[in-house]
């Protein structure tokens, strides 16, 4: 019986593992698009935007088959005003994180393109680039949320 269960958790560190690359994979390719903003990302930061991704997955308590919220965030986020070159790492761990728990908090009532259209306006525009505000306008959101009305309803202040 217990080699069945080393079998299986070997089973599932593989896949792990192998969802991790693919998700590193996806975010080097944006290199292509990001760096006609003069971004770029190294693999090894690519790897630590995977390990957050993955924290905050746990920490949210949700899973994600096709990873694809991480590169989806890096391409929206690139054009803005408020990233360089020596923020746009810090900014993504931050963005990402922010992402999943706004996905809970809105009790996945919202979907992944118009959680991340509302960051990017928020930040963007109201926030003029500072996280702080933009988790205190997701907070706003999700009260918003919780009373029973739709994002289409919430009013940008």
């Amino acid at each position: 019986m217990m080699n069945n269960y080393n079998s299986d958790f070997s089973l599932v560190a593989i896949n792990s593992s192998l969802m991790e690359r693919q998700a590193t994979d996806k975010i080097l390719a944006c290199n292509e698009e990001i760096k006609k903003y003069g971004l770029v990302l190294t693999e090894q930061q690519a790897l630590a935007l995977v390990q957050t991704r993955t924290n905050a997955l746990k920490e949210n308590k949700r899973i994600e088959l096709n990873g694809g919220i991480v590169d989806k965030l890096i391409l929206a986020f690139c054009n803005s005003p408020y990233v360089d070159k020596d923020t746009y790492e810090d900014t993504l761990h931050e963005l990402i994180s922010l992402f999943y728990d706004l996905k809970n908090n809105t009790w996945d009532t919202i979907s992944d393109d118009d959680v991340i259209e509302f960051m990017k306006n928020a930040f963007n525009n109201r926030c003029h680039g500072s996280l702080e505000l933009l988790a205190g306008e997701a907070l706003r959101l999700s009260e918003h949320i919780h009373c029973g009305k739709t994002i289409k309803t919430f009013k940008e202040d």
